[in-house]
């Protein structure tokens, strides 16, 4: 060794001193200035996800491409694997205390390397976003066409391999990059005062000439409820619990099966059911509390509430066994299916047959909505693509009518056209393609205009009673059964005891993984 090259001691004191510096992110003024806007740094976030020594740092060094006086620490992005309750994720840390956290190339190199790592290696990935956009220059021009951003890994594993769950917690203003890999995430929580969109208020209002602050563009009730946020809370805490509890029903990827825990009795006793529930079609009740007699106690896990909010869905166990629950909510629009709840169902049908969670469907519903602002929303569409990807599912479907059922409704909900494994209902039930108020209007019309003409009101109110005895005997659940249309009429109280059953037996023999 020459005697003016350095020894490995003062090569080891220079790789120390450069580590250092890696963890400086925005240096004491700019951490300074993050904190007092009400966000944790960076790392600091990290440590509430992870289990405790579990940090595995990759690209700690990273430095940008187009270099300043001014340190940039890892490029503005943390990235690394750890475990969190016991299982292997990988996690990217947007670190907004430096130049806001701004994309560049090197950054999102970064990126793309820890995200083919764990989709290659097959474990959920976690995004705590808080950046605004590209960081200009270093993405101008040229540079802009020639980012190392592939959509073949960066949206979604598509060689064919498993896919991984997604979890992404905002944290802070999200936009361009920042708010796509949200848009990626099978689950989103914001902080109330964090915003989501394509791009901020400073390049909308230059470019359309609409002035706007963070919340009015994306703030948590407008993400919500367009579905591009599923829950909101208030610290930072909350949310790594949020993401922590969303993970722990879903495998670590889909080739492998969602993880069971210890049973529990429901909050509320099953027996309760035959009162929660009201025996007029009209009259309302919290679907919630139906679940609360089904599901494990302490189980249920709210996915996407705000949107769609005629639908209920959730995560939720039954009997130690996760599965997703989809259930008609009558105190909102009498649980009839929006185009927005349709879409919310597709998506939540799809990520619960992506990795290998169970559906229950809860039935209760008048149909779709109808009319000129049904068809201007795209319901037909959202309907059809909807009643295939629930056909398409292979993870057991458990459907039961608690109520009602009818029309498109009906298939909508795990109905037979879209192949349940087992569908049950309730001695209240009502099924048929339209409820008796309407179907007589429809049906009978000319008949009743004839009799309301000829013979008088009291005739045809007379007629209008008759029509409706015979419209719902044929509704109920008994010749249904007689058919085979349903596999069974079930008591209320037995209904948790039944879905466990069913679920058991529809799963089989075979590998707890959708084919």
């Amino acid at each position: 060794m020459s005697p003016s090259e350095p020894t490995m001691h003062e090569r080891v004191a220079d790789l120390r001193e450069r580590q250092a510096r890696a963890l400086e992110m925005g240096g004491a003024e700019g951490l300074e200035r993050h904190r007092d806007s009400g966000r944790l740094p960076v790392r600091e976030r990290v440590e509430l996800l992870i289990d405790e020594g579990s940090w595995f740092e990759i690209g700690a060094l990273a430095l940008p491409e187009r270099r300043t006086s001014r340190h940039v620490p890892g490029d503005a992005v943390v990235t690394g694997f750890a475990t969190l309750d016991g299982r292997q994720i990988g996690v990217i840390g947007i670190d907004s205390s430096v130049l806001a956290g701004t994309t560049a190339p090197t950054s999102m190199r970064k990126q793309g390397r820890l995200i083919e790592i764990a989709q290659k290696n097959g474990y959920p990935l976690v995004l705590l976003c808080d950046a605004d956009g590209g960081r200009i220059p270093d993405v101008m021009g040229w540079r802009f066409s020639h980012l190392p951003l592939d959509f073949k890994t960066f949206l979604k594993r598509t060689d064919g391999g498993p896919q991984v769950p997604r979890a992404a917690a905002v944290l802070g203003p999200s936009y361009g990059d920042s708010a796509l890999h949200a848009s990626t995430a099978n689950f989103v929580v914001m902080l109330n005062f964090a915003s989501l969109a394509l791009v901020g208020p400073s390049v909308i209002a230059p470019a359309t000439g609409e002035t706007l602050t963070d919340a009015e563009l994306g703030g948590p009730e407008k993400a919500m409820a367009v579905g591009n946020a599923h829950m909101a809370v208030e610290t930072e805490a909350e949310a790594m619990d949020a993401i922590a509890a969303f993970l722990s029903y879903l495998p670590s990827n889909s080739a492998t099966p969602a993880p069971i825990a210890p049973s529990r009795g429901p909050a509320i006793d099953p027996a309760e059911l035959e009162t929660i529930v009201p025996l007029g079609p009209k009259s309302g009740y919290d679907m919630r509390r139906v679940i609360e007699a089904i599901a494990d106690e302490a189980s249920i896990f709210p996915w996407a509430e705000a949107w769609g909010p005629s639908l209920l869905t959730c995560f939720a166990r039954i009997d130690g066994h996760p599965v997703g629950i989809l259930a008609n909510q009558p105190i909102v629009k009498a649980g009839a299916l929006d185009a927005d709840a349709l879409v919310k169902e597709h998506d939540f049908v799809d990520l619960c047959d992506t990795f290998n969670v169970p559906l229950v469907f809860l039935q209760d519903v008048p149909g779709l909505m109808v009319g000129t602002e049904a068809e201007r929303k795209g319901t037909l569409k959202a309907y059809e693509k909807l009643a295939l990807r629930i056909s398409t599912a292979t993870v057991p479907k458990v459907g039961v009518i608690i109520r009602k059922a009818y029309g498109g409704g009906h298939f909508a909900m795990g109905g037979r056209p879209t192949h349940p494994d087992f569908l049950f209902a309730w001695p209240c039930a009502e099924m048929g393609f339209m409820a008796p108020e309407t179907g007589i209007k429809t049906v009978y019309r000319r008949r009743l205009d004839k009799v309301l003409a000829e013979e008088g009101e009291e005739a045809h109110a007379a007629l209008v009673a008759e029509l409706h005895r015979e419209w719902t005997t044929i509704s109920e659940p008994w010749e249904a059964a007689a058919h085979i249309a349903l596999d069974d009429v079930i008591e209320p109280a037995q209904t948790r005891a039944k879905l466990i059953k069913a679920l058991e037996f529809a799963w089989g023999q075979r590998p707890r993984v959708s084919e």
